[in-house]
């Protein structure tokens, strides 16, 4: 798959990538990054442009030469696009990996797992080395978990943050809504 960036009048993103899909491209979006913010005592999870101004394209064939004008012809707010010529204006090495990392993530950065009470997880942090334990409470402000787990033949328990949490596949559906501790 190729990964491509195009330099664009930043209130057009969102307009330029739609009409890139209409016209055939496999995937197009302007990245976003969800921040959750505090307003009048309630947390709200907003979305922001995480690169302002920029739209990633991705497509299956190369957009070279006559493909790409006639992909982007008629369409207003596109300044230029990002990479060299020397690869036909592909993005290549990190810019390519940081753009497929998008792409798995559908465009969108910083979305917040809520893991339930009851459920079975595995850290991923390398410092617990994939251990496994149960998530016991939620504390949804700070976005962190009480995860109980065994170790050296013990109880023990800690609070990590949600981001080195990841649900295992054995997880029952049916398990409680994890309550929120308070302040």
């Amino acid at each position: 798959m190729y990964a491509y960036c195009l330099f664009c009048q930043t209130q057009k993103c969102g307009l330029i990538a739609s009409v890139l899909e209409m016209r055939g491209v496999d995937r197009a979006f302007a990245p976003q990054i969800i921040r959750r913010q505090r307003r009048q005592g309630v947390n709200e999870d907003r979305v922001f442009d995480l690169l302002p101004g920029y739209v990633f394209v991705y497509s299956e064939k190369e957009l070279a030469g006559y493909d790409y004008l006639q992909l982007v012809e008629g369409i207003s707010g596109i300044a230029r696009r990002i990479g060299d010529r020397e690869h036909n204006w592909a993005l290549t090495g990190g810019d390519r990996e940081f753009a497929m990392n998008l792409y798995r993530k559908n465009g969108v950065v910083g979305q917040f797992t809520i893991f339930r009470t009851g459920e079975k997880v595995r850290l991923t942090d390398p410092l617990f080395n994939g251990c496994q334990g149960t998530v016991t409470r939620m504390d949804m402000k700070k976005q962190r978990a009480r995860v109980d787990y065994e170790f050296a033949g013990m109880h023990c328990f800690t609070w990590v943050a949600c981001e080195v949490i990841e649900k295992l596949e054995e997880n029952a559906p049916e398990a409680d809504q994890g309550e929120s501790v308070p302040e």
